[in-house]
């Protein structure tokens, strides 16, 4: 069974801080009992945790309380139970020593996050590459790690690295960041108009048949709306969005739209919603950015996890519940009021808690 380390009055305290000022007064006793007996029950689960490898060292590491976003004693904290830890690479030159350098330093994630597992705390956190590992580990009372791939760059041109990377504990994979990859175009060209491949390319086609070959997950966060078409008309098996948020809700490219919400849910895929500001509300947080320019003091108006769970409910009632789940981006730009680290994690069931009792 898992403990959250928080105390009832902590609890209430920390979400009284942290929230917007109208949800301060709807909250009671009760209804914060309500979230922690939920939070304590179900499995947490945070779909996309960004990494740091000088974090994963003999003296600096996940056992400590860092300034990081996620680690153990924050997870403890926030009875956040399963953290994917993200093997990102951003996007670079399209050639051989672009790809070398790119695999070298997904290597070194790979390293970083099997260190922590097997070295550093093995009885503390364990990887798991399967949903029966996930509830074995957490059962156990360890926390649980998994493996992201952000950007499948580092595949180069050679597609038995997606099964190493699968053996590696990788079970899912974006084909594109911030930038054109060789497998397919990405979000960004709704800035310019530029695009590579008009959607996945040739080599991608044949990436996205070895992850289906092996069971890796397709990860359509980042990846342009062509691409993504071409992924859900390619492959064999349900695909996620491993931290993207409603567009409906703010008009950003890293969302998705609702007619892409609806590619998913016939799919069969899961949008696994975001905590990232200027996903959430993009003209609150420029205002507050504005405002903070004159007065640093003011605390009020930042984009809070009430705005987020605004975007959960949203795609809950236009996709079904089934097809929504929940990321931060931690430490990679991710975090809102109420929800900004993993300590504070119980905040979200709270406001989910509030949403269902309104």
């Amino acid at each position: 069974m898992k403990i959250i380390k928080l105390t009832f009055a902590f609890a209430f305290l920390m979400y009284s801080c942290n929230s917007h000022e109208q949800n301060k007064q709807e909250l009671s006793p009760e209804l914060i009992a309500k979230a922690m007996a939920i939070h304590e029950r179900v499995i947490t689960l945070d779909t996309h945790c960004d990494i740091n490898v000088a974090n994963f060292t003999d003296s600096i590491n996940y056992t400590q309380e860092l300034s990081s976003q996620v680690n153990l004693p924050k997870m403890k904290k926030g009875g956040l139970d399963v953290a994917w830890f993200i093997v990102y690479t951003g996007q670079d030159s399209l050639n051989d020593a672009g790809f070398e350098n790119a695999y070298q330093n997904a290597m070194s994630k790979f390293n970083a996050i099997h260190k922590l597992t097997e070295e550093l705390a093995p009885n503390e956190i364990e990887l798991a590459v399967s949903s029966d590992d996930v509830r074995r580990i957490s059962a156990s009372g360890k926390k649980v790690a998994m493996i992201g791939i952000e950007n499948g760059y580092p595949i180069g041109n050679d597609i038995s690295r997606v099964k190493q990377f699968y053996d590696l504990g990788a079970r899912y994979m974006s084909l594109a960041h911030n930038g054109h990859s060789q497998l397919c175009d990405s979000n960004i060209g709704e800035n310019d108009g530029v695009w590579l491949h008009n959607g996945v390319s040739e080599l991608g086609k044949k990436v996205i048949e070895e992850m289906n070959k092996y069971g890796m997950m397709i990860d359509v966060s980042h990846p342009s709306k062509e691409a993504i078409r071409d992924m859900i008309e390619l492959s064999r098996a349900p695909i996620i969005a491993s931290h993207s948020s409603a567009r409906a809700l703010c008009n950003h490219s890293r969302n998705l739209d609702d007619e892409q919400l609806e590619w998913m849910k016939e799919n069969g895929g899961v949008v696994q919603t975001v905590a990232f500001k200027t996903y959430v509300n993009f003209e609150k947080q420029e205002a507050y950015n504005a405002k903070q320019k004159d007065d640093k003091s003011d605390t009020l108006g930042n984009v809070n996890v009430a705005d987020f769970v605004d975007h959960i409910d949203y795609l809950v009632q236009k996709i079904g519940i089934d097809h929504v789940g929940i990321s931060s981006d931690f430490d990679g730009g991710g975090g809102v009021e109420g929800w900004n680290d993993a300590s504070e994690t119980l905040n979200v069931t709270i406001e989910l808690v509030m949403y269902v009792v309104k």
